[in-house]
Parts: structure tokens; C-alpha cells; sequence
């Protein structure tokens, strides 16, 4: 769970097990397991999400992006559903999501969890259905027309393989890795 995922991880660092992590929730406290598996030379593997079509659609996303800086009459959103015992709102994903547009569209400063008539703030909007592994939107909508980019989950599988090839990655390696590095994205 997000309480405890930062004390695990600190647990399996200072004992020398290498930790392949994807409980969101806990990144505020980021930078301190960083520097523990550095200074323990220790093995961390961290993605939001371990499907290897989530971790594509997050290139494209910040592909798109950056293509969309140039048309500022193009406002964009995120939209994200889940399962209703998701434990957080807005999932790690759709936070992912949320810093790749933020990252290469100038015109978005912030994003807020919900409706906002600022400006600057990316409206993330999270909806719960009872049994949904999990759908994520970005879209950009003018004036003239809508374009829409979408990850749909069809159920838990890519969720498991993927922690799997992460944890098969990371064998016998030291260092912080994430999904970019297993699959040589950037």
C-alpha cells in the first residue's frame, strides 16, 4: 500500500535485496530511497504502471505533447478510470500521464484532480466503475476538432508480465531503473 511501500523498500535496500517496486502514492519520499540504493549500491526498479502498452502509450504521449506546444488553441485532459477499490485518485498512471504533458507543454504549469477553470492547470479526471483494470485518456480538444490517444486494459495480465520482465531486467544489475530502460524508450 502507499503507507507502506517506502518502509519495505528501505527494509529490502538495507538488507541487499533488490526491490522492483509499483505502489504508487509513496514519491514524495522518492529522492530518499535514491540516495539509500546508491549508497547501499543496491537495485531499484520503479514503474507507475508495468504494462509494456502503458509504458509505450506514455512515449507517444509525450511525443504528442510536444507536437501540440505549437497550437496553443488546443486545450488538453486526462481521464482515468479504475476499478472501485482503487486506492488512489489520480491513479500513478494518469499522474505519468500528467508530467509527460507538463514536461513539453509550456502553456500547462500544474495539474489538478478534478474540474478547473485555470488556465494553466491540467484537469485530471478520475472515475471509479466496478470492474475496470483501468482506461486512460489524454485529449486535446480546439474548437475544430478533438484528437484523443487511449490505453484500455482488458485485465491484469500486462500488469504481472511486465513486474515480471522488470524483475528479470534488473537480475544481477545495481542502480535505479525504470521502464525507459527495459524497453529503450528515450
Amino acid at each position: 500500500t502507499p503507507h507502506t511501500a517506502f518502509q519495505n523498500i528501505v527494509t529490502c535496500l538495507e538488507a541487499g535485496v533488490p526491490v522492483v517496486c509499483g505502489t504508487t502514492g509513496w514519491l514524495d519520499r522518492y529522492a530518499e530511497v535514491e540516495k539509500l540504493c546508491n549508497e547501499r549500491k543496491g537495485t531499484f526498479f520503479y514503474a507507475s504502471n508495468y504494462s509494456v502498452g502503458v509504458n509505450v502509450f506514455f512515449a507517444v504521449n509525450r511525443r504528442l505533447a510536444e507536437l501540440m506546444e505549437r497550437f496553443p488553441e488546443y486545450d488538453v485532459t486526462v481521464e482515468e478510470t479504475h476499478h472501485t477499490q482503487k486506492k488512489d485518485a489520480p491513479s500513478g498512471t494518469a499522474i505519468t500521464l500528467a508530467e509527460g504533458i507538463l514536461g513539453n507543454l509550456t502553456r500547462k504549469k500544474k495539474w489538478i484532480c478534478g474540474t478547473t477553470t485555470e488556465p494553466d492547470a491540467l484537469e485530471i479526471a478520475s472515475v471509479r466503475r466496478s470492474v475496470v483494470p483501468g482506461i486512460h485518456t489524454v485529449t486535446y480538444e480546439s474548437e475544430a476538432d478533438v484528437l484523443s490517444i487511449t490505453h484500455c486494459a482488458k485485465n491484469r495480465c500486462g500488469f504481472a508480465t511486465g513486474a515480471v520482465i522488470a524483475a528479470e531486467f534488473v537480475a544481477g544489475k545495481k542502480g535505479i531503473f525504470s521502464m525507459k530502460d527495459l524497453l529503450g524508450l528515450e
